[in-house]
Formats: structure tokens, C-alpha cells, sequence
């Protein structure tokens, strides 16, 4: 992944990704911004299809739903739109289209996509329907409705791997207070009949993985724009019982600031957690936060990993292993402050960063790779909002990194950036030249990937 958005650091040309770095800008194999949010995937032979919303615009709105091609699900090809608006149907400029997820009817040989058809107010709660014979389409919109006459929002599909190839419609419905599964028709172009309903669950942003037999259901709350520790429930059959939620990640890190959006089974024992951190007053902005989701305990639980690599052919994971630099073993400058709090790693971390205050880590070691290496900052922002922080390497111009708020002054979040650092000993300086304040620092750690 390439970062090139405005304040940090660029590259002169697009290379091939070889790793996962959640929360980092993702560029396609142009160099372009992957604008597929909310989105879905699906693989056709060795190919590997991500549908999404392009929030370019930075607009709810109905733009686009993206189509992009992989063949490693790291190296992403942006192909023509999947949909694009239709004037006077509810796919519209002034609609909103959202989640959208493709699966293929066999009996029918063509590709069915579903996904969250609204007005601008997102009163009108329905579902759309729209068809294509190749997986990037075009697809021709069928229609939008209440399905059974009922809400959908938040949505989600699931094909099951019966001999039947039943697939159904997971959703928000009653005003978000009922999370609902639907069984489909045979055409995939329909809603059949609720299974099973979760009543008062508040339920939205569903996906299902099945492992032995048992089904997993994945899905966050309701919390608007903002992250919620997301859930995960079981049954023996999609129709139920349905388990108690359980958490999937710590509960203080709101699923490490995302939403999920689909889960992808890699083997029986891991699947790929693919989830948005949303950022609403920048929606075209909002990063994918995808992690190992890891079954060998029995229960499916996220493994944070600031870089990470997936074998496919092997249905395994990598985490990889950087080197870390305690905050508190820096240099203090100006205002910044020592702080003692038992959620930092060490129990220490470094606060007041910015307006004049100032930490300089001296002696990170880099390998003076031409395409940077990715570091890692780990922080607690306790505000409701954003902050940012100034990165200087070895005196050049400042990069500018964005601090999500982490969920509270005792919880630590993590974002990476790519640095342009020296083979040998480089010099970094934290919150020079800016006059807000960063969130408080708890380490860095360096990655000798590029």
C-alpha cells in the first residue's frame, strides 16, 4: 500500500503490495485511491471481486458502486463502474446505495447484486436489486423495496454451501431495533421468508462465516457514523437459536475503530475480518481496517496486526515484527509532559505534544529502503474527534499524521504512516511547528517493510 494523500510522505511510482497495513491509504495498481467502502467480495475462479461504495465525492449520495479485480487480495485493479446512477429510480444522484454484496445464481448463470436502497434521509429503507452477466457487470437495476414490507437498512447476503445454494438477506429492519435473516428466492431477485429474527438486537453491518457446521454471525451496532465494539453470535442452523453476542475484539477499542463490512474465509481455522473506519465529514478518506480473524481457539478473535501478510494457497496468516521505541525514553521539549498511565506499554507514555511541546526519539534504525518503511504510532486520544501529530525525519519537512479518537484517554490505537528513513540512525521529532495538540504518544514501532 502506497500512501499518497496530502501530508505525508509520497512515492514516485506505484509498486506492487506485498502486505496488509490496516488503516493506511490503499491505492490501486494506477496509484489511484481504492473507493470501495462498505463493500463486498466475491471470487470467481482464481479472481478475486471487490464491490464498494466510491465515496470520492465525499458524499453519502449515490456515486458509484466500484468494481475492483485481484488475483492476492493485496494488488487491487480498478475495472469499469459495477452501477452507476439511473435518473428517476431510486439509484439516483439523490439516492443513497450502499453495502453492496454480489453473489451468482447458478441456475440463472448470472450475478445478482443486493444492497441498501434509500432517499437522501435514509427514510425510505428498502433494498435494490440489480443483475449483470459478468462479475464487474454492467448491472441493470431491477428495483428497490421493503423486503416482506418491512426496514432494511444496514444489509449483508450470505450463499450457503448447501446442495440448494440457498442464500439470504441479512438486515436492519423495524427501525434498526430487529436484525432479521430472510431466505431468498430461487432467482436470487426476492425475499422468500424470515427465518429468524433477533429482536431488539440493534443489529447492522452483517456477515456470516460458517465453520463446522456452525454459523457465525458478525455484526456491529448501531451508533451512526462512530465505531462500537462489534459482535459476533452463533447457531447450529441460520434459522437458529441464535447465541448471546459476544465481543470479537477488546470492547474499549470499538473493534480498533472500524465497522465490519464482510468476512472472507481463508481455511477452517482464519478468515479475513474486513471492516470501515469511517470518516464522516471525509467519507472518501475512510480506511479499511482488515485483520486476521482467528478461530483456533474455538471463538473467532481479531488479531491486531500493524502489518500482516496472507498465504492463500496455505489458508494462513503473518503477523509481522517490527522494532519498538518507548515514547517515555525519548527527549522532551517544551511543554510536553511525562504521563503514567498502566494502558501504555511500559506505563508511560508522553502528553502535551504540540503547541510547543515536543518528543525526539533518537537512534531509530532504518534500512534506507526507496520506498520508506512503514512505522506504526501507537496513541489514546480521549477527545470525541480527531487530532493529528507532526513527524519530522532527521530535520526534513514535517509529515502530518491523523489520530483517530481511540475511545478514551486510557486506550490505545494504532496508525502507521510510511517514512523516508536512512540506512543507519535517523532522528525523529514528534509535534514540532504544529499549534494543536497531538494525542498523547505511547510508542512507535518501525517496520523494515516497505
Amino acid at each position: 500500500m502506497l500512501l499518497l494523500r496530502t501530508g505525508l510522505l509520497s512515492v514516485a511510482s506505484v509498486a506492487a503490495v506485498s502486505v496488509i497495513v490496516p488503516g493506511a491509504p490503499w491505492t490501486d495498481t494506477s496509484g489511484n485511491r481504492i473507493q470501495a467502502h462498505g463493500g463486498g467480495i466475491l471470487k470467481v475462479n482464481s479472481t478475486f471481486y471487490w464491490f464498494g461504495e466510491d465515496k470520492a465525492a465525499n458524499s453519502a449520495l449515490f456515486s458509484a458502486v466500484s468494481c475492483y479485480t485481484s488475483s492476492d487480495l493485496l494488488n487491487w485493479s480498478r475495472q469499469s463502474n459495477a452501477l452507476t446512477p439511473v435518473a428517476g429510480t431510486m439509484i439516483s444522484t439523490s439516492n443513497i446505495v450502499e453495502r453492496p454484496k454480489v453473489i451468482f445464481n447458478t441456475k440463472n448463470q448470472e450475478y445478482v447484486m443486493w444492497f441498501h436502497s434509500d432517499s437522501s434521509n435514509y427514510g425510505a429503507a428498502q433494498v435494490g436489486v440489480a443483475t449483470a452477466k459478468a462479475p464487474c457487470g454492467p448491472y441493470t437495476f431491477k428495483s428497490s423495496f421493503k423486503p416482506l414490507g418491512a426496514d432494511s437498512r444496514d444489509m449483508g447476503l450470505y450463499l450457503d454451501n448447501d446442495s440448494a445454494q440457498t442464500a439470504y438477506l441479512l438486515y436492519a429492519s423495524d427501525n434498526n431495533q430487529n436484525f432479521k435473516i430472510a431466505r431468498l428466492d430461487t432467482n436470487y431477485y426476492n425475499v422468500s421468508a424470515v427465518v429468524a429474527t433477533l429482536s431488539g438486537a440493534t443489529l447492522e453491518a452483517p456477515g456470516i462465516v460458517k465453520r463446522n457446521n456452525v454459523y457465525y454471525l458478525f455484526a456491529s451496532h448501531t451508533s451512526g457514523w462512530a465505531p462500537n465494539p462489534n459482535k459476533f453470535f452463533t447457531a447450529s442452523s441460520i434459522s437458529g437459536t441464535w447465541s448471546a453476542q459476544a465481543d470479537i475484539a477488546p470492547s474499549a477499542t470499538r473493534t480498533y475503530y472500524s465497522q465490519n463490512t464482510f468476512d472472507l474465509p481463508i481455511s477452517t481455522n482464519a478468515a479475513i475480518y474486513m471492516g470501515d473506519r469511517w470518516r464522516s465529514n471525509v467519507l472518501g478518506d475512510s480506511r479499511y481496517i482488515w485483520l486476521p480473524l482467528d478461530f483456533s481457539s474455538g471463538t473467532p478473535k481479531l488479531v491486531w496486526a500493524d502489518i500482516w501478510t496472507v498465504n492463500l494457497s496455505a489458508g494462513t496468516y503473518s503477523a509481522a515484527s517490527g522494532t519498538t521505541y518507548e515514547a517515555e525514553k525519548g527527549t522532551r521539549g517544551g511543554n510536553s509532559t511525562l504521563i503514567t498511565n498502566s494502558a501504555f506499554s511500559g506505563g508511560q507514555g508522553i502528553g502535551f505534544l504540540g503547541n510547543g511541546g515536543t518528543i525526539t526519539i533518537s537512534n531509530v534504525q532504518g534500512t534506507g529502503a526507496s520506498g520508506g518503511q512503514w512505522v506504526s504510532v501507537y496513541f489514546a486520544n480521549g477527545d470525541s474527534s480527531y487530532r493529528n501529530t507532526t513527524i519530522t525525519v532527521n530535520g526534513g519537512s514535517p509529515v502530518t499524521l491523523d489520530q483517530p479518537d481511540s475511545g478514551g484517554s486510557s486506550v490505545i490505537l494504532s496508525v502507521p504512516v510510511k517514512l523516508a528513513l536512512k540506512s543507519g540512525a535517523n532522528t525523529l521529532v514528534f509535534g514540532s511547528g504544529q499549534s494543536n495538540y497531538a494525542a498523547d504518544l505511547d510508542k512507535i514501532v518501525v517496520y523494515t517493510q516497505s
